[in-house]
C-alpha cells in the first residue's frame, strides 16, 4: 500500500523524492540506482524515505505512475486550445517531444518498467490508449476524421510518437520539436500512399 501523505509538506516531500528518483533511475537504471542515491539527490535523511515508500521497488512503481500522470497533464495543457483533431495531434507530439527532452530519463524508466513494474507499465500505455481512443471517436463523430478502428489507431499513433521521441530525443535533439510534430501530423493525415487513380 502506498503511503499517501495527508499534509501539503508531506506531499511536497514525496514529490521531491519522486523527482530525485527520476534522476537516479534515469541516469543509473533500476538495478544500479539506490535509495541512498535518491535521498541524497532529494536532500532528505534516509529515514525520511521510509515514511513514504517501503522499498526501491515501490518508489519505482510510483515513479512510473507519477511520470505518466505528469506527461498526461503536460500534453493536455498544450492541446487544450486545439480547434480540431489534426491540430491536437501536432500540438500533442510537439508537447511530448518537449516533455521528454526536459525529462531525459523517461525512456529508460518506462522501458525498465516492463520488467520491474509490469502493472504500472501496462497502466501507463493503456491509460494513454484509452484517452486517445476516446478522442479519436469524438473527432469522428463530428466529422473531423473518418471512422475506423479507434483502438488500433490509438496504439499505432502512440507507437509513432514513442519512436519519434526515441529518434529525436534519445538519439538526436537537433531537429526542432515543431518540425517533428509537423512531419508526424502529415503522416497521420495523408499516410504514405499516392492518390488512387481515377477512371
Amino acid at each position: 500500500m502506498l503511503k499517501k501523505p495527508k499534509t501539503r509538506r508531506g506531499r511536497e516531500t514525496r514529490a521531491k523524492l519522486l523527482d530525485a528518483a527520476e534522476i537516479e533511475f534515469g541516469e543509473k537504471g533500476f538495478h544500479a540506482g539506490s535509495i541512498s542515491g535518491i535521498t541524497q539527490r532529494a536532500g532528505v535523511a534516509l529515514g525520511t524515505f521510509y515514511t513514504y515508500f517501503e522499498s526501491k521497488e515501490e518508489i519505482f512503481r510510483a515513479l512510473v505512475s507519477y511520470m505518466s500522470h505528469r506527461t498526461h497533464e503536460w500534453i493536455a495543457e498544450h492541446v487544450s486550445d486545439a480547434p480540431d483533431r489534426l491540430t491536437a495531434e501536432r500540438l500533442g507530439i510537439e508537447a511530448y517531444i518537449e516533455f521528454a527532452r526536459r525529462h531525459k530519463g523517461i525512456y529508460r524508466i518506462i522501458s525498465e518498467a516492463e520488467f520491474v513494474a509490469t502493472d504500472a507499465y501496462r497502466q501507463h500505455y493503456e491509460g494513454f490508449a484509452k484517452g486517445y481512443r476516446r478522442n479519436l471517436q469524438a473527432a469522428a463523430e463530428i466529422g473531423e476524421i473518418r471512422t475506423g478502428d479507434y483502438e488500433a489507431w490509438a496504439w499505432a499513433i502512440m507507437g509513432i510518437a514513442v519512436f519519434l521521441g526515441m529518434r529525436f530525443v534519445v538519439l538526436d535533439e537537433s531537429k526542432p520539436s515543431s518540425e517533428v510534430a509537423a512531419i508526424m501530423t502529415d503522416l497521420i493525415a495523408r499516410g504514405i500512399g499516392t492518390d488512387l487513380p481515377t477512371n
